[in-house]
């Protein structure tokens, strides 16, 4: 077959013109109405008790995960956080702990 014939059988197959342009993404900014948490095999967990309200934690946050409510920070969005752990790392009170998949992660 040659390159003409071919070019034609793959246009009548799919034309370019039917596909999605970017799959999925319809436009920028649109990851808040994405559930992105399931991708997670690490669940953060926030020790409110040895919080001292810092905030150092929300500014590093790569998924806007911790919510800050009256000025005050409240517990993960696990709706969007992605288990990084940068949370936990900076934070200077151990407020934050780690957990692995089935070491008893509450979801």
């Amino acid at each position: 077959m040659d390159k003409k014939n071919l070019m034609e059988g793959i246009t009548e197959l799919s034309p370019w013109t039917d596909i999605t342009p970017g799959g999925f993404v319809y436009g920028s900014g649109n990851s808040e109405s994405f559930n992105t948490g399931d991708w997670r095999t690490r669940t953060p967990v926030w020790k409110q008790e040895n919080c001292r309200q810092c905030l150092l934690c929300f500014p590093v946050c790569p998924d806007s995960s911790i919510p800050i409510r009256d000025g005050k920070r409240a517990d993960f969005d696990f709706g969007h956080c992605k288990g990084c752990a940068i949370c936990a790392e900076i934070c200077p009170f151990g407020a934050i702990d780690i957990q692995t998949d089935g070491e008893g992660a509450d979801e």
